[in-house]
């Protein structure tokens, strides 16, 4: 150690370091800024060009989980990348989500191999070289592919299949956006945006409509919650699903637009911000062999600790509609 800087290499047990890493204690300063720790004594911050690795053994053509938590500092415009080889991301931290400054982040990836190096980077380069995101509380969680259920076309409807929760914390998991083809942490369901992120939440911690998870839309208009489904052209569906609020004092009007062909509704909740919820429901015709079904928060949303929040999306169901002819003789 140099100060706060680890000049050590291997210096931090299980990891391998690069370029200019701090090991930072709970509760110390940066001039009048004071950096918190979220769980735990110590975390690390990566400065300009700095990265953290440690090698993982997975079973090879698995789906695996990254859950991490990571705070901005004195850098306005973060970046973290989260390589799995071949495999790689970018998750900004620009938006901070919570008050404590902390937001947990998630990330997927199928193992293309059986022993795997995980390596988060700093990309970003600022004019102070400490200046860098501070990371902590890592974990891995293998994930099973969703099924369709009986009397639902959706997969992973109740988003009961998603990234690891860290017990002790209580806000939730960030999934941030990726490219449609990448594997998600809530697959088969996709996070459309350019820098936003949906949070997963638990019953533990939150109110949920239906079972132990659901997800609660953020970041209003800039972020689209997406699965494309199987269809007939010219047959009818039904999609049905909850929508509330997470009983964290998300108040006021909230709302969620959704969409599949040529069919959209807006399904209004006035939210106490004590929890609760209402169904909404969409009948629609396809037009197509694959239909995109399309969740949409409608409005910004603010709790009074200034930090967003939004209605939360639960239990959804996809199904044929069925159409009875009569014979008229």
């Amino acid at each position: 150690m140099n100060g706060t800087r680890v000049t050590g290499r291997y210096a931090i047990p299980k990891w391998e370091i690069s370029g200019f890493v701090e090991y930072i204690g709970s509760g110390q300063k940066q001039g009048d800024m004071l950096l918190p720790v979220p769980e735990g004594a110590y975390a690390v911050r990566l400065g300009n060009e700095a990265s953290i690795q440690q090698k993982l053994g997975l079973t090879r053509g698995m789906h695996y989980s990254i859950t991490f938590s990571a705070a901005r500092t004195c850098a306005q415009s973060e970046v973290l990348n989260v390589t799995v080889s071949p495999e790689s991301g970018d998750l900004p931290i620009q938006t901070v989500y919570t008050s404590s400054g902390w937001d947990s982040y998630s990330w997927a990836f199928k193992a293309k191999h059986s022993v795997v190096t995980l390596i988060v980077h700093n990309v970003g380069v600022s004019d102070d070289a400490a200046c860098g995101p501070l990371i902590d509380s890592f974990a891995i969680k293998t994930l099973q592919l969703p099924q369709r259920t009986k009397g639902n076309m959706l997969k992973n409807g109740g988003f009961e299949e998603g990234p690891y929760i860290f017990p002790n914390t209580s806000w939730g998991v960030l999934v941030p956006p990726r490219d449609e083809d990448d594997y998600s942490p809530l697959s088969p369901w996709a996070v459309l945006s350019s820098t936003k992120s949906v949070k997963c939440i638990d019953s533990a911690h939150y109110s949920v409509p239906g079972g132990a998870r659901a997800v609660e839309l953020l970041s209003g208009m800039e972020t689209a919650l997406v699965q494309e489904v199987s269809t007939v052209p010219g047959r009818s569906y039904r999609l049905e699903f909850s929508v509330g609020d997470a009983g964290d004092g998300c108040a006021g009007s909230l709302a969620v637009q959704a969409y599949a062909s040529r069919g959209s509704v807006k399904v209004p909740y006035q939210s106490q911000g004590t929890g609760g919820h209402k169904r909404g429901v969409l009948e629609f015709t396809a037009t197509e062999k694959r239909t995109r079904v399309v969740f949409v928060s409608m409005a910004y949303t603010m709790k009074t600790d200034g930090t967003l929040c939004g209605p939360v999306i639960d239990d959804a169901s996809l199904v044929t509609v069925r159409t009875h002819r009569r014979l008229f003789l």
